[in-house]
């Protein structure tokens, strides 16, 4: 288990956004596919469940770019 963090780290390290949006688009995909065979009777808990891991996911990563926007801004600043 620890071989396959290290190389996802690893991995990660040698990416860049366009690398991270093809990861995203897949898993978007993946998604609609799961959601497209949900039979019908599961699509309500499926869908609360879907929102309640976006929302869970979302809010960190943004809070991370945020900071670092803002962290960029303030070394621009400090540089002129």
């Amino acid at each position: 288990m620890k071989k396959l963090f290290e190389s996802a780290n690893r991995y990660m390290k040698e990416s860049d956004w366009k690398d991270l949006s093809l990861i995203k688009f897949c898993l978007c995909s993946a998604g609609v596919l799961i959601g497209i065979a949900t039979p019908m009777r599961y699509k309500k808990i499926a869908g609360i469940a879907a929102g309640v891991i976006f929302t869970a996911t979302y809010e960190p990563l943004m809070e991370k770019y945020f900071r670092i926007l803002t962290e960029d801004e303030e070394l621009k600043n400090e540089e002129e």
